[in-house]
């Protein structure tokens, strides 16, 4: 009779055995996304990380970070929503580090109480970086005159067919401080005295998993499936929560929806991706990945 009580019971109520809900976040950040880029955001991943916090009996949310960062925006966005949750439903949050968590990837794992990584993936990039070309002289060449109008003496700054301007680049610099100065409070916060007194900690540098745990950036070393059966027994079962998905298997999107027939417009929005999908190759060819 008590091992037919047992069968009868879901998994999670199994003496013994314990379900872990676990969230992938991998690939840039950035708003925006579909089918044909996908990308982290808020938008992108609410959904989940709800979802993965809706296990009462749960003692944990396991989160893999693979991420070579993007919009800090964004980055925060997903953090605060963790944390949120994390303070909300009273659970311990583990990040697992895979290959990456740099940049923003790193500002999403620190919503972990414990980050715990393998010791050759790639942890770090506490900095702010913007990129572009600049091609005063090619419309000269090919014998075209750029037109610019504006309503604002600053509406044009940074414009790649213009000379760059000092001043232009002393007020992104600016910036850019800025947004540092919030990412290092972020860090500090969360990580506390666990970080080790390094000169080299928030100025953009990366380092391994191994050595990122003499500097404080991590808990641990070590795999999610491993990691989480030795603390919780070897019955634990981990549990993919991924996007809900149609009747013929297609992912449906945040609202339910299916993807639809290309059209036009998706067919303008796949080459508008192809320049995103070279932005972030270029994000993860910074890490040699």
């Amino acid at each position: 009779m008590k091992k037919l009580i047992r069968r009868l019971l879901p998994k999670s109520m199994r003496p013994g055995e314990v379900t872990i809900p676990v969230i992938r976040l991998q690939g840039a950040i950035m708003s925006g996304g579909g089918q044909f880029r996908p990308t982290l955001s808020l938008a992108t991943t609410a959904g989940l990380i709800e979802k993965a916090f809706s296990f009462p009996a749960a003692p944990v949310v396991a989160i893999s970070v693979n991420s070579p960062g993007g919009s800090p925006v964004q980055a925060r966005l997903i953090y605060k929503r963790i944390r949120d949750l994390a303070a909300e439903k009273n659970k311990k949050v583990l990040v697992f580090v895979e290959d990456l968590a740099a940049s923003g990837g790193y500002m999403i794992a620190v919503a972990g109480d414990e980050i715990i990584a393998d010791p050759s993936s790639i942890v770090g990039s506490i900095g702010v970086v913007s990129s572009s070309f600049g091609f005063p002289e090619l419309l000269k060449k090919i014998g075209v005159e750029r037109r610019v109008y504006t309503a604002g003496k600053n509406k044009a700054t940074l414009d790649p067919f213009q000379p760059e301007k000092k001043e232009d680049v002393e007020r992104l610099k600016k910036l850019q401080v800025e947004v540092h100065e919030t990412f290092i409070d972020l860090v500090k916060e969360r990580r506390g005295a666990k970080l080790k007194d390094d000169p080299d900690l928030f100025t953009g540098l990366f380092w391994s998993g191994k050595r990122s745990l003499e500097l404080g950036l991590v808990d641990g070393l070590g795999d999610m499936r491993t990691v989480l059966r030795d603390r919780y027994g070897p019955k634990t079962e981990l549990r993919l929560i991924t996007p809900p998905r149609g009747l013929f298997g297609r992912r449906l999107g945040m609202f339910g929806s299916s993807s639809p027939a290309l059209t036009p417009d998706i067919a303008a929005s796949i080459a508008s991706g192809l320049v995103d999908a070279a932005e972030e190759r270029a994000l993860w060819g910074r890490f040699g990945l």
